[in-house]
């Protein structure tokens, strides 16, 4: 107890009732480092420990003072007259109601910062987490605007889709065999490094694939990979952390994104080459759609090096498949989808 530092060794007599009813007793009072101990005169034997924090005065101002072990326990009491044992309790006590005082502003210090600290990690933490909620709660037909956004921002650096109509209309007769019923796939004049998928399950080439090429095999095996390799979720967090808060909260409450939100996102897609899924998921795609891997893997790497696993797992490598993926017509019109 500092309180106490100048009373060390404090004695004082005192007159101690145990009970309402008993008798009163002389008792010699001292302070020990957090007690005031009452002991017999005659013998030195402790008759009472009080604690010195929880002493209670029931009389304020009046001699002699009457003290009781704290407040429930006024029962047992002690009448102290000596001056400078009065100061010893009253500085405990003093002592005692400022360090509550500063406990209470400690406390209250603390969880003004704690507060704060709530409200910093909510500046930082609640706009990513809108527009995360945002592009998941986004349904198919506001995931597809975000596609077409998107394709109309690539078509800045790619030309504008081909939209010759024999050629579309055997990517659409094609894009739910390979890719899903709600699938759509357009063509690009520029090159684009294969195919890009993007939110609403829109597919994108570009008409290299389909210049270049003996046959539409690579062609497709691109858009497998590309549905392989991305989930539609994913396409939709990246659009909408592109969009922004401001953006993603429009498209939460009114359905649809401001006209320029994706601007600047169809470039960004093509400075990274598209992702690859595994070899062995491909594989058993195109293998359960009739597709042979090589004519893929010669597009990645024409001397066929780094793409061995795929040449060499590929079962139409040396049996061509029973049925074409497309007839002499139909692939002559889609590799004329961009004339004209």
């Amino acid at each position: 107890m500092t309180a106490l530092t100048d009373f060390q060794r404090l004695e004082a007599q005192g007159s101690w009732r145990a009970a309402p009813d008993a008798p009163l007793r002389e008792v010699i009072v001292s302070v020990g480092e957090a007690t005031l101990v009452l002991s017999d005169p005659r013998t030195d034997r402790p008759l009472s420990h009080w604690s010195l924090p929880a002493v209670i005065q029931l009389n304020p101002g009046v001699l002699p003072a009457v003290y009781a072990p704290g407040l429930g326990s006024e029962d047992e009491t002690v009448a102290i007259d000596d001056p400078l044992m009065i100061q010893a309790i009253a500085r405990v006590q003093g002592a005692v109601a400022s360090h509550r005082a500063h406990s209470g502003r400690l406390r209250s210090g603390l969880l003004v910062l704690a507060i704060l600290a709530v409200l910093g990690g909510l500046v930082f933490w609640l706009p990513g987490a809108l527009v995360a909620h945002a592009a998941r709660i986004a349904p198919p037909a506001q995931a597809r605007d975000m596609g077409w956004a998107i394709l109309a921002d690539l078509e800045q650096g790619s030309g504008a889709v081909c939209r010759r109509e024999s050629g579309q209309a055997v990517l659409d007769w094609l894009a739910p065999q390979l890719l899903g019923p709600d699938a759509a796939i357009r063509v690009v004049p520029g090159p684009i490094g294969g195919a890009r998928r993007l939110p609403g399950d829109i597919y994108v080439i570009g008409s290299d694939l389909l210049r270049t090429a003996s046959g539409p095999e690579s062609a497709a095996a691109h858009l497998i990979a590309a549905r392989l390799a991305t989930r539609d979720e994913d396409l939709r967090q990246d659009a909408a952390r592109h969009a922004g808060l401001l953006a993603s909260l429009r498209l939460m409450t009114l359905g649809h994104l401001p006209q320029d939100a994706m601007r600047g996102f169809g470039a960004m897609m093509l400075s990274a080459p598209p992702p690859r899924p595994t070899d062995a998921d491909l594989l058993s795609s195109l293998t359960e759609r009739g597709i042979p891997a090589e004519p893929y893997a010669r597009t990645l790497d024409p001397t066929g090096q780094t793409v061995l696993p795929l040449i060499e797992g590929d079962p139409f490598r040396n049996a061509p498949p029973a049925r074409a993926l497309l007839t002499d017509e139909q692939w002559l019109a889609l590799q004329q989808i961009c004339a004209g």
